[in-house]
């Protein structure tokens, strides 16, 4: 048996179009060259060491993705969301953490001030977090507030010119390197969700800390932290939208979020059937390649097929997204398909490889363990299956 180190494992070209434009391909061509150059050759280093990679972030900017789906007068590349999602695709193929980073920054640090901004918000902000001069990040969740996001406690007192918050938000992807966090938190207790608002918050404000996020199962090249807020105060033209809409801002804003998870978990399956088909082809058993043994031939064509459809359901909701058309439920069929498609594409794949998948000689252990945070964030599989059931009952 030959035994393939990481270092020399490379992936397979990956074949389909799926009605890609020109410029399209050539945003998946050009990160999919970045990947196996630049993310591939570190992406275990980052897990085992629980490293966040600046380097590779610096040069992801420099590639320009974080402005993909923003317009050029912006410092975008106006190249829209699906093209966005093949750029977090292609990462997430050989490192999810590294897909993360950007899905991360690019949907839920930079585009809610893109949306909601308002001119001088969005002018102040959005072309620094697209030329990468810091990264944004994104505070909903709270020790006692999860998939409950309404029960937000960290709270929000006008003061004059100023808004004075108090609270903390945990879970935070991207926080220690950040520029800016967005953030919930209530301005009114009596109106419940009405009575959340959003808001922009320089990374330098005073009585604004960052404690250090816990050790995590996997997405261990990624950055998280929690957000502390001790009487920190910030302009009053750093409300995002109007007061009382931050619940619905933050809804609509992880609708987005939703596709571009879709993309991370396609991604990670990808990688994952790739390893464990180049595996079988390779690996001989009972006298013959793996491949050839029908019950490892089944879990490949299951694979196979589960990730096409999840390319299918992805694609589409960025497509619809792009064409102004209402796409969250669809966005949460994507990401809830795409996400279980992930958990159980790496699971067989470590299936396939059998003592060496349970190792850390291939990277097939690390996308099981990456895999299983796509079904949690930007709401759990459970909370996608409220979004769809509301939706095809009450039309």
């Amino acid at each position: 048996m030959t035994v393939i180190t990481p270092t020399r494992y490379e992936l397979p070209e990956i074949k389909h179009s799926f009605d890609l434009t020109e410029d399209q391909r050539m945003i998946q061509e050009m990160v999919r060259d970045f990947a196996n150059q630049e993310v591939a050759p570190i992406a275990a280093e980052i897990d085992e060491n629980h490293r966040f990679p600046l380097e590779t972030w610096k040069k992801i900017v420099e590639l320009g993705l974080p402005g993909i789906p923003f317009p050029e007068d912006l410092g975008g590349s106006n190249g829209g969301t699906l093209a966005y999602c093949l750029a977090v695709e292609e990462i997430s193929r050989l490192c999810g953490s590294t897909g993360l980073t950007l899905a991360a920054h690019v949907s839920l640090g930079t585009y809610p001030i893109f949306a909601w901004g308002g001119d001088k918000l969005r002018a102040d902000y959005v072309p620094k977090l697209i030329a990468g001069e810091y990264m944004g990040a994104y505070g909903l969740t709270e020790p006692g507030a999860g998939s409950d996001s309404g029960a937000t406690r960290t709270t929000a007192v006008l003061d004059g010119d100023e808004y004075v918050l108090n609270g903390r938000k945990c879970f935070c992807t991207n926080a220690t390197h950040s520029g800016t966090v967005i953030i919930t938190a209530v301005t009114d207790k009596s109106l419940g969700p009405k009575g959340i608002s959003a808001f922009v918050v320089p990374r330098d404000t005073p009585g604004f800390s960052l404690e250090k996020g816990e050790m995590k199962l996997g997405m261990r090249g990624s950055d998280w932290a929690s957000l502390v807020f001790e009487d920190a105060r910030i302009p009053r033209d750093h409300l995002l939208g109007p007061e009382g809409q931050g619940f619905s801002t933050f809804m609509k804003t992880l609708e987005g979020g939703r596709i571009s998870i879709g993309a991370l978990s396609l991604g990670i399956a990808q990688g994952a059937y790739d390893c464990a088909l180049k595996y079988a082809k390779e690996r001989e058993a009972f006298g013959k390649k793996l491949a050839d043994q029908q019950a490892v031939g089944f879990k490949l064509a299951n694979m196979a097929v589960e990730i096409e459809a999840a390319r299918h359901l992805v694609y589409h909701s960025a497509r619809l997204k792009d064409a102004g058309e209402d796409y969250g439920w669809k966005a949460a069929m994507a990401k809830l398909y795409a996400s279980e498609v992930c958990m159980r594409a790496s699971y067989d794949a470590i299936q396939i490889f059998g003592g060496y998948g349970f190792s850390r000689e291939y990277p097939v252990e690390r996308m099981w363990r990456d895999a299983k945070l796509c079904t949690i964030g930007e709401g759990t599989s459970e909370i996608q299956r409220v979004i769809i059931s509301r939706k095809i009952l009450r039309g």
